[in-house]
């Protein structure tokens, strides 16, 4: 039985700098030697591509190579679970996190990389007054400690940055460069990323972006006009930005991905004429008489407004005439033989819009051109209201009228979009009954681009940047309409709020009448729980996850050695326990879900054999048993029956079995338990 040591990887959390080095051995074998890089060799085998200037353009800063340091530097912190604190804890698949961003996302890299389909985060703007990160190199965890709080900082206070300050521009690229480093390990292939950010920062974090997920990678800059400031001298500035990267831009190319988003007001126009079609049935003049007096009917800020010249109908829909010119012209040109005159029509200006002869047959099979009274003019094209787009590209497939909200009409989004500040104010507003959070985002607006790319049935959203939990908000908002189930992961900092401080003051009044701590994450956590009984109480019989689990930063259930030079003796005693002695079971079992890859909303089972308390994770993948006292007599009991209940669950791959060291009576007891599970087809039998 092998026992976890702290210098044991598994004792940590992932080390990408190992994980890069085995990758570039499988690459580069021969660029090894004796288990060591030779940076020569390396270079000769990647000739032609090795940049040899001492100047190179780029971003550089002060301690930028401790920054990418500090992300690839293990962390030996865990997460422990709070039941207590979290919504429905054993369905949900909901993760928030509280903690420093950094720690966490280390922690989370050996269950959650490759697996998030979109991050969305919304990080200090560097205003001066809303920066408190100030990571530390030697010591994260104690560090994080001092931030927020739990340990005596000798006075220290949390850190907010001032443009008076040289390193104005300097602390906040070190970080956001870490973070940034490590989410892009916990994308999917096919993930984006989303970064909200104004223009104090932006072309730092575009810089930062270029680098760590390539130029190639970059998708768009979207522009968010929130309404004007009353505050400004020369120009009034009332937009943000949000940066849009991809992890891995050409996955989209080689798999056809594109992205789109129902026309506003499409919809609408589309119930009203299947509505018609029940009252008509085939009387087309009815029905298209009744699609205009629908227009008439609208005020003019209406949506379906814009959409007037869908006027027509047939029993395939609503249509309008188009031109049959090649879009920005330069189309082909070749023979179109008119049905009546049997002459050649005349050609559009612009080329035919179809690339073949073969193409428009087809088309007028369809019944998708009509012909002019003769050849004289060349004829038109029928464009649905419900194809892909106005611009689509000869050979995309079009859709037919459906009531099937898949088949609505849709478009490409623009880069600039309007939607006043003042909503999500005041909606939060109403949601706490008083303002407890400064320019809180739109959780509708964020739910539109959650939609917009993609994301799916159990994909996963992440912010680890929280705030006021408006990505949480806008996973329950897009499950509740688009009948999905989308999974979030939020991280948040507890950023302590100054009861005295005037605009803390309502914040800290809800959380005093609660009895919880004055910080940032109880208001998030507070606003996810509101959202969810809102939920309910607006009986919509939603059937996606209500809920989430909570789990906060610490240090490390298991003991690190760190001897007292006064008294060796006295420190070797205290280390005969690994495990702290005061954390409980569930922190134990948690840390091992972390440690060893395993999603923290697997399920997990437990059962009580031979009176100590077994837990099986994920269908038997994991079994572990944290007794504090396994006797001889207790030993074989013990064993038989979790081989018994492994055989059970039959789990797929094979199982790791960990006890806890000081449990065990004798190292007889520790050999015959691990002996008799070995035998019977657990062989990797672990202790703590």
């Amino acid at each position: 039985m092998n026992k976890f040591t702290t210098d044991d990887p598994e004792t940590k959390s992932s080390d990408i700098i190992s994980e890069n080095i085995g990758r570039l051995k499988e690459l580069f074998p021969e660029a090894f030697i004796e288990g060591k890089i030779d940076f020569e060799v390396l270079k000769q085998l990647l000739a032609g591509v090795i940049e040899e200037r001492e100047e190179k353009y780029g971003l550089n800063w002060h301690g930028k190579r401790q920054a990418r340091q500090l992300a690839l530097t293990p962390s030996t912190g865990t997460l422990r679970p709070c039941p207590e604190d979290s919504v429905d804890w054993i369905n949900t698949k909901n993760l928030f996190i509280e903690g420093d961003n950094l720690e966490v996302l280390k922690l989370l890299q050996k269950s959650y990389a490759n697996k998030v389909k979109l991050i969305y985060i919304d990080p200090p703007y560097n205003t001066g007054k809303d920066f408190i990160y100030s990571d530390d190199f030697r010591d994260s965890i104690k560090n994080y400690q001092m931030l927020t709080g739990q340990l005596n900082s000798d006075g220290r206070k949390i850190s907010s940055n001032s443009e008076a300050s040289g390193r104005f521009h300097t602390d906040w690229l070190n970080m956001i460069y870490p973070r940034i480093m490590l989410a892009r390990h916990l994308l999917r292939e096919d993930g984006v990323i989303f970064i909200s950010i104004d223009e104090a920062e932006f072309k730092n974090l575009k810089s930062v972006c270029d680098e760590v997920f390539g130029e190639e990678n970059y998708i768009a800059t979207l522009i968010w006009e929130k309404g004007r400031k009353n505050d400004a001298k020369l120009i009034s500035v009332g937009h943000e930005y949000m940066l849009v990267v991809a992890k891995n831009k050409s996955y989209f190319t080689a798999n056809n991905i594109k992205w789109r988003e129902a026309k506003p007001g499409a919809k609408e126009i589309l119930d009203e004429y299947l509505r018609l079609r029940s009252v008509h049935k085939t009387d087309n003049f009815s029905i298209e008489r009744g699609i205009r007096d629908f227009y008439e009917s609208l005020s003019k800020t209406h949506p379906s407004k814009k959409h007037t010249r869908y006027n027509k109908v047939d029993n395939k829909g609503v249509w309008r005439d188009d031109n049959m010119s090649w879009p920005g012209g330069g189309g082909p040109d070749y023979d179109v033989i008119h049905p009546v005159t049997g002459k050649k029509c005349a050609v559009p200006e612009g080329g035919w819009r179809y690339s073949t002869p073969e193409k428009m047959d087809e088309m007028i099979r369809k019944g998708k051109v009509i012909f002019r009274e003769d050849h004289t003019e060349p004829p038109i094209r029928k464009t649905y209201l419900v194809e892909v787009d106005d611009e689509q590209d000869v050979g995309i497939e079009e859709f037919e009228a459906s009531d099937d909200s898949d088949d609505l009409p849709i478009q490409v989004a623009g880069s600039y979009f309007y939607r006043s500040a003042l909503q999500s104010t005041n909606e939060l507003t109403r949601l706490f009954g008083k303002k407890v959070f400064n320019n809180p985002k739109d959780h509708e607006v964020l739910a539109r681009w959650i939609s917009y790319v993609g994301v799916g049935q159990n994909d996963i959203v992440m912010d680890f940047f929280a705030g006021s939990g408006t990505t949480g908000h806008a996973v329950f908002y897009l499950n509740l309409i688009d009948k999905k189930d989308i999974h979030f992961i939020l991280v948040q900092i507890p950023e302590p709020i100054d009861p005295k401080n005037k605009a803390s003051k309502p914040a800290a009044a809800l959380l005093e009448n609660m009895g919880k701590p004055f910080n940032i994450a109880e208001l998030t956590k507070e606003r996810l729980r509101r959202v969810i009984a809102g939920i309910i109480d607006d009986k919509s019989q939603s059937t996606s996850d209500l809920g989430f689990r909570v789990f906060k930063l610490d240090s490390s259930n298991i003991h690190t050695w760190d001897p007292d030079q006064d008294d060796i003796g006295k420190t070797l005693l205290d280390h005969l326990e690994h495990i702290r002695a005061d954390r409980s079971e569930n922190d134990i079992l948690y840390e091992l879900l972390l440690k060893l890859g395993l999603d923290l909303c697997v399920p997990i089972e437990t059962r009580k054999i031979s009176g100590k308390l077994v837990h099986a994770v994920g269908a038997g993948v994991l079994l572990v048993c944290l007794d504090m006292h396994i006797s001889q007599e207790e030993a074989e009991p013990l064993a038989t029956g979790i081989v018994t209940w492994y055989k059970e669950l039959d789990p797929a791959g094979k199982a790791t079995c960990i006890f806890r060291d000081s449990a065990f009576a004798d190292d007889v007891t520790k050999t015959n338990l691990a002996a008799i599970l070995q035998q019977n087809g657990l062989d990797k039998v672990r202790s703590l």
